[in-house]
């Protein structure tokens, strides 16, 4: 096997020796290393997609001998994030013995318990069902991976004498069987008859690869995968073109992604009819050339081939019947051709599990599609929460590329739908999903924040995004946004640069909601400023500018929200961050107070009218929020200091002082103040809770 090679066309060479030699030799460190650069080029494997192993000789604690023990990827976890944590530890000797009670192909789910007897490790993750695919082959490390090219080569019409066309004699096959214990046998048989292979390819399903060392078996890896995409590269060459050539053209890209946004919500609002989802939209290169192709009708009906591809975008995608230049404007007439479409998919995958079910089979999962191709536009996914749906269409993305690649090849072949559904629905895969983590409150839901670039507007969105909310943070500073930002983990947030006195700009805020997540579902007023001056000297400048920020800025975001609302179908909650001094008459104060009244009022009339579409209105009046609000850091700090009296450091305590509670108010409060609303009080409209350590000028009745 040549190790030299350090340059690949078709996937990218990671290994950093400087970071490796600082591991030493610690074989688990370094197999943890090589899985984690593994999972970081999407083109051998997706996000939770693979499993990878090493094997070490330890000292048995029970007694003392030197044992062989096989550290591998734990269910459920990313190779690309394993970290030791994530692994299981099993005595190598004692997962052969159970060959011994193996009682064929009927017995999967038995063996899978026993894996626990084989635990060396008592910190071990919960071993996968791929376990004995790595431990009944003797190779010190080994990588499971499920490259595009490999998958390509494992889908196609005569895969076994196309693997043997590309390796020769150094690679076996093995046909298409669902993990478990008996493939891992015949992985072990096939290693005895073709002793001295560097590797077998999997029929429908992936690549097992081997070397003595890490590095060793990170290259041959690299080595089989390259081999394998020359391989198509040069037939898709020969071929001229892929998937029959082109049918539909393309849209420009912004027009692609106006008329994406516009279908979002309606979209979701569809696919949301049993469990509310979160969506992503992709118009990359590769998704454009399958689903403008002319074997698009042909090849997404076949489902994908690849068990983690589909066990994540559902066996086949919903094509639209769209044309790319429809106009979309009419929300009403567009779903009405959108629902036939959704209808028939729902029966279709009805049919599916009815067909194929057992009589211990689970209970059917949500028949909604996971991916929507709109022919010219692009594709869209939806699912639980960003990263899942984003997960589903970067597996959807591999499946084109097997598609593609096996086209080229010979032709594609999928599963058939039994093989599928008996993954989709075994008993073990159910009890993974038993095991994820139960969902946060306020998971699948869509927040739009405004002044989120810091104060209490980023406070809102830190609350809502721990409670599982997805949140688009407004501001009109972008390098607040920026910060702001970063201070979340990946699919958790997205931001645009929002002026709330501009009906375009806000516009175009909630257009970047709907491409990155589907849609809106909560709207959070936090954006204002504060003037404190006596009437002579207010100017119609600063009236203007509080009224146009506070209440016309409202107007806009209630009446574009409440758009996207009804498109959704799914009702929603918008939150006017108002103010005590919308109820309580205050000196020098005349413009800022009169805005937060007509917040305050406004809030009640669009109670009234929303109501209908299940959207519920409703405010939080701050009062004292000194501490980390950014109205606090300029005029109005001064302003309110010399109304009351005091000096601006006395401001804090003056107002804990002030309320019945002696309490001072943070932006955290006024937080917890919104998810009251939005997350408790789902049968409560036109309501104003006041945070204030309690004001009794303010008490609303």
């Amino acid at each position: 096997m040549n190790t030299t090679q350090k340059t690949f066309k078709h996937v990218d060479y990671l290994w950093d020796e400087t970071k490796a030699e600082a591991l030493g030799n610690d074989q688990v460190a370094l197999f943890l290393y090589r899985s984690n650069i593994l999972g970081a080029d999407l083109r051998i494997t997706n996000y939770g997609g693979g499993n990878t192993s090493c094997k070490t000789i330890e000292k048995d604690p029970l007694t003392n001998e030197k044992v062989e023990v096989m550290w591998v990827k734990g269910s459920g976890g990313d190779i690309g994030t394993l970290t030791r944590s994530g692994i299981a530890g099993l005595y190598t000797g004692r997962l052969r013995d159970l060959k011994n009670v193996y009682g064929g192909l009927a017995d999967e789910d038995r063996m899978v318990g026993l894996f626990n007897h084989c635990i060396y490790d008592l910190d071990s993750k919960a071993p996968s069902i791929d376990t004995p695919l790595h431990g009944l082959l003797p190779f010190a490390h080994i990588d499971h991976l499920h490259p595009d090219a490999l998958i390509a080569v494992a889908a196609a019409k005569d895969s076994e004498q196309v693997t043997k066309e590309i390796w020769g004699d150094t690679m076996g096959w093995v046909p298409w069987q669902r993990p478990g214990f008996d493939l891992g046998l015949q992985l072990e048989k096939c290693l005895a008859d073709n002793p001295g292979i560097r590797g077998i390819v999997l029929g429908s399903h992936g690549l097992f690869t081997w070397g003595d060392t890490s590095y060793d078996c990170y290259m041959n890896s690299l080595e089989v995968i390259e081999m394998a995409s020359e391989y198509i590269e040069k037939k898709i060459k020969e071929k001229g073109s892929v998937f029959g050539g082109q049918k539909t053209q393309s849209l420009p890209k912004e027009a692609r992604l106006e008329k994406a946004a516009q279908l979002m919500p309606l979209l979701r609002g569809l696919c949301s009819s049993e469990n509310r989802m979160i969506g992503h939209f992709s118009d990359d290169d590769v998704v454009l050339e399958f689903i403008n192709s002319n074997d698009l009708a042909r090849l997404a009906p076949l489902g994908t081939s690849c068990p983690d591809h589909f066990l994540r975008t559902k066996i086949q995608p919903l094509v639209l019947t769209l044309d790319a230049n429809e106009n979309l404007e009419d929300s009403k007439a567009v779903l009405a051709k959108l629902e036939p479409a959704f209808e028939q998919y729902r029966k279709e995958y009805a049919d599916y599990y009815n067909t194929c079910k057992k009589s211990n089979s689970p209970a059917m999962r949500d028949p909604n599609p996971v991916i929507i191709i709109y022919p010219g536009v692009g594709m869209f996914s939806f699912s639980k929460d960003k990263q899942t749906t984003r997960v589903a269409s970067e597996f959807y993305i591999n499946a084109i590329n097997v598609m593609r690649g096996a086209e080229a090849i010979t032709s594609y072949t999928s599963l058939p739908r039994q093989e599928a559904f008996d993954i989709e629905y075994w008993l073990l895969e159910e009890a993974k999903l038993s095991r994820m983590p139960k969902e946060k409150p306020l998971s699948r839901k869509v927040a739009l924040v405004t002044g989120a670039g810091g104060g209490i507007g980023k406070a809102i969105a830190d609350k809502l995004a721990a409670e599982g909310v997805v949140v688009v943070l407004t501001d009109i500073n972008e390098q607040s946004l920026i910060d702001a930002h970063a201070t979340y983990k990946r699919d958790v947030s997205t931001y645009a640069v929002c002026d709330v006195t501009d009906t375009d700009s806000i516009a175009a805020a909630y257009k970047k909601a709907c491409l990155e997540f589907g849609g809106v579902d909560i709207v959070v007023h936090s954006a204002g400023l504060a003037i404190s001056k006596a009437l002579e000297d207010t100017t119609d400048k600063d009236w203007n500018i509080l009224q146009n920020i506070l209440v016309k800025g409202q107007f806009d975001l209630a009446k574009q929200f409440a758009a996207i609302a009804r498109q959704q179908g799914l009702g929603g909650d918008f939150i006017s961050i108002a103010s005590k001094n919308g109820l309580v008459a205050g000196p020098n104060n005349v413009a800022y107070g009169t805005a937060k009244a007509a917040q305050q009022h406004m809030v009640r009339l669009l109670a009234a009218e929303l109501a209908k579409d299940k959207v519920r209105v409703n405010t939080i009046n701050p009062d004292g929020v000194i501490v980390g609000s950014k109205i606090w850091e300029g005029a109005w700090a001064e302003g309110r200091a010399k109304a009351n009296g005091i000096t601006v450091e006395e401001l804090p305590a003056f107002y804990a002082k002030r309320n019945l509670l002696n309490e001072i108010i943070t932006p955290a409060d006024i937080a917890n103040g919104v998810f009251t609303f939005v997350g408790i009080l789902d049968k409560s409209t036109g309501n104003i809770i006041n945070v204030d350590g309690g004001m009794a000028n303010a008490f609303v009745r």
